[in-house]
This record gives structure tokens, C-alpha cells and sequence, in this order.
């Protein structure tokens, strides 16, 4: 009988501290209460209905249900080639820059099994998306650290990470805006960070998931867009959140051609790529009127600014994020002391609002927690009751807060 022990890679995986909310939520919601998910960042709003048109339209043809291309039909690389160039002024050859994934979740760690060893030092944002951390994890690399925050301390951490680290680091993933901290950047650092992964013959992983929610007004760059990029960096991108396609999993990762053949060469082996209608209805959503992106961009930011505007005078300030679909909320100063964990538990079974624990992303997580705008605008007043009444109890109010 084999020995009793965890396998080498499941070793290596902490405990998934959101999971254990997502348990309590579980639980509550089966025995009917009435749960205010704000924890995951799952978009309640449907994808456009001529995608579900084309959807189903092609799913009718007998031809249509066979194994398709695992780096995307020709028709839907196309798209995203043209989404690039329409959006960032970004030339990418379809044939050699672009490869559609399973998400840009499933991207990272495919790309992560086909350029790590054992060993490799990866840089990674603390706090960050976990994918961007455990991805490298089970592909046997090491993690440093650096901070999600760009500013000279970032800059200051990625130097001493060269200095001292041994072996020298390869890779950097950076992901603004930022999931869990809704941080952005602007070309300026881009153009920096390009310079200096080319001076430290490092790869740079970007992930702009998220390229589509912004808000006031400022669009959110792309590292390629900055001259030579294309020589160390990829990016991933999302139809998730722009299109509410989060469960169809589409996702796409361009740039530069050694990058993308390694990724595409990996993803050969582990799949046959997504069902050809979904990536026939992907297509429509790139190629089709992108008035619904604008209406969603819209939307969550008026969810934002209820939230924001609710939630303070409920007694817990809030910084308004500038971009995606979440906000990263420090714990109420008087409530600080239980931890990010306990209190979203005692938010949960206390307030019947679920949020995300911020050390879930990494110990520089703690102290916050992250809400995701996903729910709609009387929801989120109904929440910021709820958590004024919570508060209320614990004696703290809104200027003590």
C-alpha cells in the first residue's frame, strides 16, 4: 500500500484561507439565509445576447462539436489581434503573438509549466490574485515576494530582489489593475519596468484581466504599448469581466513569439481548446458593437460609487478604486485588531455579507478585505445596513470608524 503521506506538490500549497468563507457562506446560504455575496468576484450581469445567438447557432451544426484548435480557431486569435490594435495601437501577428486560454487563470500556470524549473525565482505582487503565486508554486518554483503598490518601494524591492536572490530571478508577473488591490498604472511605468526587465534579462508575465473596468474616465494601459516590449513581455487578457463571460472561459495570452510558442506548445499536450461555439460566440463579442462594455463600465462604477458612498456612512470608510470590480477596504480601524480572517467570518454570520479576507492574497493582505461590486445597487444598501447594524454592536460608529 502506498505511503500514507501528501503528494510532493500538495505539500507545497498553504491552506486556502478564502475557501473557508466560501464554506461558511455555502452553509448558511443551505440553511436560508439570505447571504449578500460580495466575497468572489463572479459577474451577475449576462454576456450580450447576440453572443448567446451566435452560441447557440453554431452549437446546432453537427461539424461544430469535434475537437477544436488548442490555440484557438484562425477567427478568434484574429479578433483579439484586432482588439489590441483598436484599444492599445498594438500590431500582433495572430499566427505567432496570440494564443487563445481557458481563462487568463489557466493561461498563467500553463505558461508557468512550460518556463519554470525547479528552483526558479519568480517575483510576484504581495498581496496578488493567487494564481499568480501558486501557479509558479506547483510548477516547482520559488517566490519572492515584492510589494503590489507602484511606487519607489516597488521599485527599491525589485532591485534588492536582483541583488540578492540566488539564483537571480526570471520572471515578474505584475497584474494592474489589480485584483485584490484595484491599484493602477499609468504608461510611465510600463515604460520603466520594460527597461528594466531588458537590463536584468528578465520575462515580465502582465495580466490585464481586467482592462475593461476602469473608471472617470482613465482607460487602463498595456505594457505593449511601450516600444520593444514585445522583446520580454506577455500579456493576458479576459473576456470574463468585460463581456460577463466569466464561466465560458476565454481568455488570451500576446506578445512576445518565444513566450507564446512555449505556452502553445505546453497547451497541445493538456488540451484540445475550448468548445468551437464558445469560441465562435468569443468572436462575435470581440468583432460585434461593444456598446455592452461601456454599459457594464457604466454600471460598476455607479455600484462603486453607492457602495462607497453607503458603506461610509454606515461607519466603514472606504477608498473608491479607480479600476476593476472590486474594492480593497481596510478593516474599521476599532475592529482592526481580529484579523482580516475573523472578521469576515463575523461579517458573514453577524451581517449575512460575504467579503474576501484580505491575507487570503498574501500576508501583506492583512488588515483588509476584498469586496467584489457584484452585487446590484439595493443589494449594496441592504449590505451597508446590515454592516451599520453589525458595527452598531460592537460600539463602533461612524466617526469612531
Amino acid at each position: 500500500m502506498p505511503v500514507e503521506e501528501e503528494f510532493y506538490r500538495i505539500k507545497r500549497l498553504p491552506p486556502y484561507v478564502i475557501a473557508e468563507v466560501n464554506a461558511m457562506r455555502a452553509a448558511a446560504r443551505a440553511s436560508g439565509r439570505d447571504i449578500i455575496d460580495l466575497g468572489m468576484g463572479n459577474p451577475d450581469l449576462p454576456p450580450p445576447a447576440h453572443v448567446i445567438e451566435k452560441l447557440c447557432e453554431v452549437a446546432q451544426k453537427p461539424s461544430a462539436h469535434g475537437y477544436s484548435a488548442s490555440k484557438g480557431i484562425p477567427g478568434i486569435r484574429k479578433a483579439q489581434a484586432n482588439y489590441y490594435a483598436t484599444r492599445f495601437n498594438v500590431e500582433l501577428d495572430p499566427e505567432t503573438e496570440v494564443v487563445m486560454t481557458m481563462g487568463s487563470k489557466e493561461g498563467l500556470a500553463s505558461l508557468a509549466t512550460a518556463i519554470t524549473a525547479p528552483g526558479d525565482v519568480v517575483l510576484a505582487p504581495n498581496p496578488s490574485y493567487p494564481i499568480h503565486t501558486f501557479g509558479f508554486i506547483i510548477a516547482g518554483a520559488t517566490i519572492r515576494s515584492v510589494p503590489t503598490t507602484p511606487d519607489e518601494r516597488y521599485w527599491e524591492s525589485l532591485d534588492r530582489a536582483m541583488a540578492f536572490t540566488v539564483p537571480r530571478p526570471s520572471i515578474l508577473i505584475v497584474n494592474y489593475p489589480s485584483n485584490p488591490t484595484a491599484e493602477t498604472v499609468d504608461l510611465a511605468f510600463y515604460e520603466r519596468l520594460v527597461a528594466w526587465a531588458k537590463e536584468n534579462k528578465v520575462w515580465i508575465l502582465s495580466d490585464l484581466a481586467y482592462s475593461e473596468l476602469y473608471f472617470d474616465g482613465q482607460p487602463t494601459r498595456s505594457i505593449l504599448e511601450v516600444p520593444g516590449a514585445k522583446d520580454v513581455a506577455v500579456e493576458f487578457t479576459s473576456m470574463s469581466k468585460t463581456f460577463s463571460m466569466a464561466g465560458w472561459r476565454v481568455g488570451f495570452a500576446v506578445g512576445n513569439k518565444r513566450l507564446i510558442a512555449a505556452l502553445t506548445r505546453v497547451k497541445s499536450y493538456l488540451d484540445y481548446g475550448a468548445f468551437t461555439p464558445i469560441q465562435a460566440a468569443a468572436c462575435a463579442a470581440l468583432n460585434g458593437p461593444q456598446d455592452i462594455v461601456e454599459q457594464n463600465r457604466k454600471l460598476y462604477q455607479k455600484r462603486r460609487d453607492v457602495m462607497v458612498e453607503a458603506f461610509g456612512r454606515a461607519g466603514w470608510e472606504i477608498p473608491s478604486p479607480k479600476a476593476s470590480m472590486f474594492a480593497w477596504a481596510p478593516l474599521p480601524p476599532a475592529l482592526k485588531h481580529m484579523g482580516s480572517l475573523e472578521f469576515s467570518k463575523q461579517l458573514l454570520t453577524q451581517a449575512e455579507v460575504a467579503v474576501a479576507p484580505g491575507v487570503g492574497y498574501g500576508e501583506d493582505g492583512e488588515g483588509f478585505v476584498r469586496i467584489a461590486m457584484v452585487e446590484n445597487e439595493q443589494r449594496l444598501r441592504q449590505a451597508a445596513r446590515n454592516i451599520k447594524r453589525y458595527l452598531t454592536s460592537m460600539g463602533v460608529n461612524a466617526s469612531a470608524a
